[in-house]
């Protein structure tokens, strides 16, 4: 065998053995992994439906069609581009479309829950441009009153919703009139929270939001890819440009199948009832979390994740994140709003429910997640007990299968 096929071999056992708790990952289903190892990897396809660079495109055209149409009936929106490699490069093609290099954009600070592609000064949405942030309230809400004075004083072109880190609703309708007022676009980035906005379990970012992005990897369980939605023609075609020829070259069919099909899924009653149990298993873990005297940062969740305030039990994310995956318990440290320490060993942790909830884990599971998680703070350096802990991880998760 293959020593890249026995590693993939490795690594799914791995997953099957591990409590996975990384907010943004979650599990594609075997229909989407045949579609990611499928002959549509073999096609070349540059340009869009019916408009195509190459030929022989009858199915592939059919095909991404598909993907269009149940992304758009997914999110009640009239235009959807799903050739975007990614979440980054999607928010990339936004701004491509949008504004030139120098133009000023307002984001949610990394710092504070938001995103690299919100305006961070390591990439490149904060190298070209003019990046401004808005932060978090000391109770850990999004400071929209910040946001307005921001806005007011910098009259930024774009202004940025959304976050990677935030376990609060979005108050898009506030953004959006905000942005209005100073003439200035508004693009929501949903990525973690897009199946509960389709299934009306957080408020949709339209009307009051221009241009919509989306990962469909994460809370979606999709394959690695992104929506970009809008309701403007005008936009939609700056956005298709921005991607083809703008940033792109021929999309991958493959991934694009398994959107299609993951989309699919989605528009099924089932799926709102798995979005459901996401925040339900959230509110019950932050629920247990405190029940062992860990701090919530604002005191707990609406959505798919929790921070963790670490700081009364005098470890760091990182140490923490690294024991806990010695236990095959997979989370990753992150920064809390007003850490003081270095991004590399922050005072928090995040923990989200999205690839659990899949595996079918409910409220009394999260009990004993928490009880794990609990008991590998009190051991962090008694190796011997970490693996005993280890071995009832993996006869606790064993038993769940996707």
């Amino acid at each position: 065998m293959s020593k890249v096929l026995d590693l993939i071999q490795q690594e799914t056992n791995r997953q099957a053995n591990t409590i996975r708790l990384i907010a943004s990952e979650n599990y594609a289903s075997p229909e989407i992994l045949t579609a990611l190892g499928s002959s549509l990897t073999n096609k070349y396809s540059e340009g869009y439906p019916q408009h195509r660079y190459y030929e022989g495109q009858e199915f592939i055209d059919q095909i991404e069609l598909i993907a269009i149409e149940n992304a758009k009936k997914l999110f009640k929106s009239k235009f959807a581009n799903v050739q975007a490699y990614s979440g980054s490069p999607a928010n990339l093609a936004v701004y491509l479309a949008l504004l030139q290099p120098g133009d000023t954009i307002l984001g949610l600070a990394l710092s504070s829950g938001g995103h690299l592609t919100h305006g961070h000064k390591v990439s490149i949405s904060g190298k070209w441009l003019n990046s401004i942030s808005y932060g978090l309230t000391t109770d850990g809400y999004i400071n929209y009153d910040q946001i307005e004075k921001l806005a007011q004083e910098h009259k930024p072109k774009l202004i940025i919703s959304g976050h990677s880190a935030y376990p609060r609703q979005v108050d898009f309708k506030r953004i959006g009139e905000i942005a209005k007022s100073i003439g200035a676009y508004h693009l929501a980035d949903i990525s973690h929270i897009s199946g509960l906005v389709a299934t009306g379990l957080h408020p949709h970012p339209f009307p009051y939001a221009d241009i919509i992005t989306t990962t469909t990897h994460k809370i979606l369980r999709g394959p690695r890819g992104a929506l970009i939605l809008t309701n403007d023609p005008e936009l939609a075609q700056k956005v298709d440009k921005a991607v083809f020829p703008g940033l792109q070259g021929g999309p991958h069919n493959n991934n694009i199948a398994g959107i299609a099909i993951a989309l699919e899924y989605d528009l099924k009653p089932e799926y709102t009832d798995y979005c459901k149990q996401v925040i339900t298993n959230a509110k019950a873990l932050s629920k247990a979390m405190q029940n062992r005297d860990f701090e919530i940062v604002s005191g707990g969740t609406e959505n798919h994740l929790l921070l963790v305030d670490l700081r009364n039990k005098n470890i760091d994310g990182d140490t923490l994140s690294k024991a806990l995956n010695k236990v095959n318990i997979e989370t990753n440290k992150n920064t809390i709003p007003f850490d003081t320490a270095s991004p590399f060993k922050p005072n928090g942790i995040r923990l989200g429910t999205p690839a659990v909830t899949t595996l079918g884990l409910k409220e009394q599971d999260m009990e004993t997640i928490s009880e794990f998680i609990s008991q590998v703070v009190n051991n962090i350096d008694n190796q011997s007990q970490l693996e005993k802990i280890k071995t009832q991880v993996i006869e606790f998760i064993s038993k769940f299968k996707y």
